[in-house]
C-alpha cells in the first residue's frame, strides 16, 4: 500500500496519541452537552422546579472545567494545539470570549433565579437566546478538534510505516550477513562451527524482525 502523502503543514506536527484525542473530543463533547443542560434547568428553575438551579449550577461547573481543560496546556492535553484552534478560540470567530461571556451570563442568572431578583427573567432571555449562536460555535470546535484528530492518525500511520520500511531493510541485509556467514563457517571446517552458531541465531533474530514488520504493517494499514 502507498502512503498518504504528507502536506509540508503535516510534516511540522507532532503526533498526539489516539488516548489524547479522545479525550479532547470527549471534553469538547460535554461542553455542548452541559451548555444545553444548564439553560434547560435555569429555564425549569425559574418556574419553580425544585433542584433545578442545583443540577444547572452543577452543569456550569462542568462546562467551566471543561473549557479549561481544553485551552490550559497540561501534562495531559496539549491546550491549544494549532493554527485551527487558535484561530476559532481567540481570532475572528472569538470562542474563547463567548464561551467565557456565556459562562458568566449563565452565574448570573442562576443567582438571579435562584434570589427571586426581578432581573431573573430578562436574563435568562438572554441566556436562552445566546444558547443557539454558541452552539454553532462549539460544534465548529469540535468538529476541528475530529479533524485533527484523523490527520495526526493518518500522520502517525505514515511515520510507521517509513519506521517499518528501515527496519525491513536493515533486517534484509542482515539476513545476507548471515548467509554469507553460514558460506565462511561451512568453508572453516572445525574452527567455523563457533561461527555457524552465530550465524544461526543472527538468521533467527531477521525472521522475528520480519514477523514483527509484518505485524506493525498490517496495523498502520489498518
Amino acid at each position: 500500500m502507498e502512503p498518504d502523502l504528507i502536506t509540508p503543514e503535516e510534516a511540522d506536527i507532532v503526533p498526539l496519541s489516539g488516548e489524547v484525542f479522545g479525550a479532547l473530543i470527549n471534553l469538547s463533547g460535554r461542553r455542548r452537552f452541559t451548555s444545553q443542560r444548564l439553560v434547560l434547568y435555569a429555564v425549569l428553575g425559574a418556574r419553580g422546579d425544585a433542584g433545578a438551579v442545583a443540577i444547572a449550577r452543577e452543569a456550569l461547573g462542568l462546562f467551566r472545567g471543561a473549557h479549561a481543560a481544553l485551552l490550559k496546556r497540561s501534562a495531559d492535553l496539549p491546550g491549544v494545539f494549532c493554527p485551527e484552534l487558535e484561530e476559532v478560540y481567540f481570532g475572528h470567530a472569538g470562542g474563547d470570549a463567548r464561551i467565557v461571556a456565556f459562562s458568566e451570563l449563565a452565574g448570573r442568572t442562576l443567582n438571579a433565579v435562584e434570589d427571586g431578583l426581578k432581573s431573573a427573567p430578562a436574563l435568562l432571555e438572554e441566556l436562552v437566546g445566546q444558547t443557539t449562536p454558541l452552539l454553532a460555535v462549539l460544534n465548529q470546535i469540535t468538529a476541528i478538534y475530529e479533524e485533527q484528530s484523523k490527520k495526526h492518525a493518518r500522520l502517525m500511520r505514515n511515520q510507521l510505516r517509513g519506521i517499518m520500511t528501515d527496519i525491513e531493510t536493515i533486517a534484509r541485509e542482515a539476513k545476507m550477513v548471515a548467509f554469507n556467514a553460514r558460506i565462511v563457517a561451512a568453508r572453516s571446517g572445525q574452527a567455523g562451527r563457533e561461527f555457524s552458531v552465530v550465524a544461526g541465531v543472527l538468521s533467527s533474530i531477521t525472521g522475528e524482525i520480519d514477523a514483527l514488520v509484518k505485524a506493525a504493517l498490517d496495523g498502520a494499514a489498518a
